[in-house]
Parts: structure tokens; C-alpha cells; sequence
């Protein structure tokens, strides 16, 4: 008897044993498993944070803003992050419908807005900062006769191959310096666009500011956004009634390249 029940006490303490070290098991098992996955977790957070900071400091760094912090009145409708534009594609650069300006022509920008809203009129955004990617992407794009997706809409009346001989489509572009803009103006009372006789990126003369072709009404209010934006320090072109280059631009010979996100 003594000796089956020291065999019965012996086997009972190895159970025990055995018992007590597989749960220790399970809760380090456990504690590893969580450490794990709050060490991804903070790393997840950490690679995101330094997504985002990496963006804003592209740009914040050469001096430039988020165009909507400044005139937070203006809408925009960025063409080229759509496929409703002269090529039928997203533009290469544009990850984002946002608009980037120099602090310079964003402030110079401010004025204009409120400038035409005493007049009944709100600033609409079509492009600003151009990432020198997006240029290339519309040069590329000149040299496939073939594609002629938005031919109807945007240069009927234009062979593709002269788009880049008339200076339409260049290498460079003033918006890859960071202080120009295409714009028109929004009509408070209507809520339509002003009616400017050629839509925005109309590739032919119809779009020239002093086009004889538009009727009084169309050519007042080409002057009124030009006069506007005139005074308060931009300068127009001879081709495009929606383009205004900041006269004093911080970065006149240098051409950026990040993109926007």
C-alpha cells in the first residue's frame, strides 16, 4: 500500500509540473504575440507619419502652400488629376486634386479673390504648380500622332503635330516654377462659370484675350479676371485667357520636380 501510494502522490506532482509549464508556455507565447503585433503596429504608424511629413516638406520647404489654405473661397477642378482634359489621362505628377503656389502668388492670389468677390464672383482653380514630370508626360504625349482621344473637344481645328510647333505644348513651363495659374471666374448669383466664349484649355486662337471673335458680353468678363489679376501683380499671355504668371516670382529659372499628393 505504501509503496502504490508514494507511486500515486508521483505521478500527480509530474502532472501538476507538466501543467503549470505549459501555460507559462502559452502566456509567454502570448506576450511575444502581442509585443509583435504592437511593435508592427507603432511601426505602421511610424512609416505613415513619415509618408505624410515627407509630402509636406517637399513642398513647404521650397516655400510653397496648399493653395485652398489661402484662399479658402476658391474652388478647384483640377483637370489634369482627371481624364476630362486636352489628352484624355491623368497627368503623370498629379496624385492628388490639390493646388500648390508659392507663398508669394498664393498671398498676391488672396487679393484677387477678394477683389471679385465684391463683385459677385468666386476664383475657379483648372491648374497651379506643374511637377516637370507632368510636362514631360504632355511632351510624350505631342509626339504620338496616333492619339488623338480629345482631338473634338480640345484642338479641332489644330493638327496634333502643330501643337508643339505654335507653342501650345512646350519642354518648359512657367507653372513647374510654382507662381502661375489657370483660373476663371464662378458666379455667385448663377452658380455657373462665367461664360468666357472658349472653354479652359481650348487649343486654338479663340482662346487669345483680345479675340475679336467672342461676343461684348464674353470679352467683359475676360477683362474683368484679366483687370483683376493685373492689379494685384500678375501679367497675362498673349494666347490663353485663363493664365496669369506672378511678375515677381520667387523662382523664375528653377523648374520643380515634386509631385503632388
Amino acid at each position: 500500500m505504501n509503496r502504490r501510494l508514494f507511486l500515486n502522490i508521483f505521478i500527480c506532482l509530474v502532472f501538476c509540473a507538466l501543467s503549470f509549464s505549459c501555460q507559462n508556455g502559452e502566456k509567454d507565447a502570448a506576450a511575444v504575440k502581442n509585443e509583435t503585433v504592437v511593435s508592427e503596429e507603432k511601426e505602421s504608424v511610424e512609416s505613415a507619419a513619415n509618408t505624410v511629413d515627407t509630402t509636406v516638406s517637399e513642398a513647404s520647404k521650397n516655400g510653397f502652400v496648399v493653395l485652398t489654405d489661402v484662399v479658402p473661397d476658391a474652388i478647384l477642378e483640377i483637370r489634369y488629376f482627371s481624364t476630362f482634359n486636352f489628352m484624355g489621362v491623368r497627368v503623370d505628377g498629379y496624385n492628388a486634386p490639390i493646388a500648390y503656389l508659392t507663398k508669394e502668388a498664393a498671398d498676391s492670389l488672396k487679393a484677387v479673390s477678394d477683389d471679385v468677390k465684391a463683385m459677385g464672383y468666386r476664383l475657379k482653380i483648372f491648374d497651379a504648380y506643374r511637377p516637370q514630370c507632368a510636362v514631360d508626360h504632355f511632351v510624350r504625349w505631342s509626339h504620338e500622332a496616333s492619339d488623338t482621344l480629345m482631338k473634338r473637344y480640345f484642338y479641332p481645328d489644330i493638327d496634333k503635330p502643330r501643337l508643339f510647333e505654335e507653342g501650345y505644348i512646350a519642354k518648359k513651363s512657367r507653372h513647374t516654377c510654382g507662381s502661375t495659374i489657370d483660373l476663371t471666374l464662378f458666379d455667385m448669383n448663377t452658380e455657373k462659370e462665367v461664360d468666357m466664349g472658349s472653354p479652359f484649355d481650348w487649343l486654338g486662337e479663340e482662346s487669345h484675350p483680345d479675340y475679336a471673335g467672342v461676343t461684348p458680353e464674353q470679352h467683359k468678363n475676360r477683362m474683368i479676371l484679366r483687370d483683376a489679376m493685373l492689379r494685384h501683380g500678375f501679367r497675362g499671355i498673349s494666347t490663353e485667357w485663363w493664365h496669369f504668371v506672378l511678375k515677381n516670382e520667387p523662382y523664375p529659372d528653377t523648374y520643380f520636380t515634386f509631385v503632388i499628393e
